[in-house]
């Protein structure tokens, strides 16, 4: 498989929905191999109630999208900014399945570690109300900030590209379709780069 689509956002019907349903179709339009995967779907406890210090079994739904990570080359991440970070389902997902053993390992003795996900790339695409200005200047994307640098490459994904939307609660239907036909550019972009 080229290309992992993780949909974070909880509702069916939200311009996140429709935005990852665009990339997909993007990126099949240019033969690439892509599989679709919304978290809302998945069945499995969104807190590791254990923290590090016990291992907490895996779903079965949670053991399939490690192997649908392992298999892509590039991952992408469609979520909605709440708070000016992601929902509580996107982040409970990343503590269920990006886990020590499978996305890292800490090396004994030492504050370094080993990267397992090297090799791949990926990208965000995050829809918002707060005007990109502000969410820059004022806020500093501490969301977006965590997911690339805190979680993928810390895990050794890179690069990591960025796409952000807003204001969505200002977006006429014509802005809207504007955004769907770009992101479904970008996806035939990014599909025709890694047949290369």
């Amino acid at each position: 498989m080229n290309i992992l689509i993780i949909n974070g956002h909880p509702d069916k019907e939200s311009l996140c929905n429709a935005m990852a349903q665009h990339y997909y179709k993007g990126a099949r339009e240019v033969g690439a191999e892509v599989e679709l995967l919304h978290i809302r779907d998945l069945n499995f406890k969104i807190n590791l109630e254990n923290g590090y210090r016990l291992e907490t079994p895996l779903e079965s739904d949670l053991v399939k999208a490690q192997q649908l990570i392992q298999e892509a080359s590039h991952i992408v991440f469609i979520y909605p900014v709440w708070w000016q970070t992601y929902p509580a389902l996107l982040k409970g997902f990343v503590d269920r399945v990006f886990l020590p053993g499978f996305a890292f390992k800490y090396r004994q003795g030492s504050l370094f570690w080993d990267k397992y996900l090297k090799g791949k790339s990926a990208r965000i695409i995050a829809t918002m109300d707060t005007p990109n200005l502000i969410s820059r200047l004022i806020y500093k994307r501490p969301g977006i900030n965590s997911l690339k640098k805190g979680i993928l490459n810390f895990c050794g994904i890179k690069p990591v590209k960025v796409n952000t939307f807003s204001p969505v609660k200002m977006a006429k239907a014509e802005k809207v379709k504007d955004w769907l036909n770009k992101v479904q550019a970008i996806a035939r972009r990014e599909a025709s780069k890694l047949k290369k």
